[in-house]
């Protein structure tokens, strides 16, 4: 198993930016997949997950209605766009697979730095 994150980098606060999330060695259609992030001395945080099935979403508090976490079976591929960043959306971003709905998960990407600053 390989997840590989890109699209990473620095962006203003209200900016944008799309990660992606490259994933091979597995059957990518029939896995949920998840997000999460970790800022410098705080620890890994949920950031949101999307089922196989029926591409069904969820989301933290915290990034709800400014993140969109999707998926292209055909790409093996994972996004998240995120919009309207904060400077507290600074963080390494990592994508991982689920094995057990919704918050099991036992693989994980090395991540991509996201940083939001003036």
């Amino acid at each position: 198993v390989q997840l590989v994150e890109s699209g990473g980098g620095l962006a203003q606060p209200g900016g944008s930016l799309r990660l992606s999330c490259a994933a091979s060695g597995f059957t990518f259609s029939r896995s949920a997949m998840g997000w999460f992030r970790q800022a410098p001395g705080k620890e890994r945080e949920f950031v949101a997950a999307i089922s196989w099935l029926h591409g069904s979403t969820n989301a933290s508090d915290s990034v709800k209605g400014r993140f969109t976490i999707s998926r292209d079976n055909a790409k093996n591929t994972l996004y998240l766009q995120m919009n309207s960043l904060k400077p507290e959306d600074t963080a390494l971003y990592y994508c991982a697979k689920v094995t057990v709905w919704p918050d099991r998960y036992d693989y994980w990407g090395a991540g991509t730095q996201v940083t939001v600053s003036s």
